[in-house]
């Protein structure tokens, strides 16, 4: 699917960059935002993983590739498919993570109270992870009021930082090294 035999080309050298059509945008275009701040959560769950092993590492790397097919869902608008089409999330991956998110659920305790970033080093980049992917979800909202998109991207991009947050308490002893919000505490 991919063969890159160059790593530069100067194609962008004035601003603009091809999307999976052959069409040419800003490279501040909303799309381009929007399938970068994908990118940049995936580089987050990649120093994630770092600290991470078992169910959760497994977890990870198929989020990983998953946003790499949202990546390529985003820089192909709707419509402007190649002959061979274009590679779009699916229902399915929707369904794995709200299974995944459902499975995480049961071994944690209900919540008393907000919980801030941090607890272990996983806990803690799964927290930043999930802070751009809500960043990355705000964006795809912006661009589906101004161009079509596909809706299991958007129905993904919500559940995976629903699936960030649980994976994060769940990296954290199942709640047992998350730090809890204390309203007031430091007035």
């Amino acid at each position: 699917m991919v063969s890159l035999d160059k790593i530069y080309t100067r194609g962008g050298d004035k601003g603009k960059t091809s999307l999976g059509s052959g069409s040419r945008v800003a490279k501040h275009d909303i799309r381009v935002e929007a399938y970068g701040t994908s990118d940049e959560a995936n580089s987050i769950i990649g120093i994630v993983r770092l600290h991470s092993s078992g169910e959760a590492d497994t977890m990870l790397a198929r989020i990983q590739n998953d946003l790499f097919d949202l990546g390529a869902d985003l820089c192909t608008p709707t419509g402007t498919e190649r002959r061979s089409g274009a590679l779009r999330i699916t229902e399915k991956q929707v369904l794995r993570l709200e299974h995944e998110i459902d499975l995480m659920n049961e071994k944690l305790a209900p919540l008393t109270s907000f919980i801030l970033p941090g607890g272990t080093p996983a806990g803690a980049h799964l927290h930043l992870a999930r802070t751009v992917v809500r960043r990355c979800e705000r964006l795809l909202t912006e661009l589906a009021e101004r161009d079509e998109l596909n809706p299991e991207a958007l129905k993904y991009i919500n559940r995976l930082s629903d699936h960030l947050f649980q994976l994060s308490r769940h990296v954290n002893g199942d709640g047992q090294s998350d730090i809890l919000w204390k309203p007031g505490q430091t007035q």
